[in-house]
């Protein structure tokens, strides 16, 4: 298809997916003459990929332009992959101090309390802090029972997807980068509309 059947398609103004083209986020189509290109069900795809993470997952094209790359190019190691990949999401943590000992103290004790294994240097671990720090200093602070609640509950949604993640590595990190990035928003809006269902089951409105 042409360029303007691509937009038809997709829902992605001509303009826009030229701008895709020129930052790389989009890979080009077949070249049919001097000015003319024919793209394919590939270039669709990843149309809809850049829409979803620009659009509710809500990242920047710089964000999106990481995750892609994670994506097309995902190395050996796809624990480091995934661990890139959830650094390019929001929200976006300053770095550790250099030398400091210690630097997630929060994070690391939740994380002790709940006996999961996890490595300091992975940026979901700094996202952490920052969400406990940032629930002490409004005077909320998460208590040990929620945490473990918390906890809990994610770990088996977190056996549940890995289950069934892909054995092909390449879909494999598709699978985890991406899902990271598009699910989250789902899990998100759930807890919400359940705290809604769970508050109309106590009969709080009245």
């Amino acid at each position: 298809m042409r360029i303007s059947g691509l937009a038809d398609a997709s829902g992605v103004a001509v303009a826009t997916i030229k701008f895709y083209l020129r930052e790389g986020l989009l890979h080009p189509g077949v070249a049919t003459s001097a000015t003319q290109s024919t793209y394919d069900e590939s270039h669709l795809r990843r149309l809809r990929l850049i829409r979803a993470l620009t659009g509710p997952v809500g990242l920047s094209v710089q964000q999106a332009r990481t995750i892609l790359a994670l994506v097309d190019d995902p190395g050996d190691d796809l624990y480091a992959t995934l661990g890139r990949a959830v650094g390019a999401l929001p929200p976006s943590t300053d770095a550790a101090a250099a030398g400091d000992p210690d630097p997630y103290p929060r994070a690391r004790a939740a994380l002790e309390a709940l006996g999961q294994v996890y490595d300091p240097r992975f940026p979901a671990v700094a996202q952490l802090e920052a969400a406990l720090a940032a629930a002490d200093d409004a005077g909320l602070p998460i208590s040990p029972e929620r945490l473990l609640a918390y906890g809990r509950s994610l770990r088996e949604l977190a056996a549940y997807d890995l289950e069934r993640m892909p054995a092909e590595p390449r879909a494999a990190v598709e699978y985890t980068v991406l899902g990271t990035a598009l699910y989250e928003p789902v899990v998100l809006a759930l807890r919400r509309l359940a705290h809604q269902d769970a508050a109309a089951q106590l009969d709080l409105g009245r």
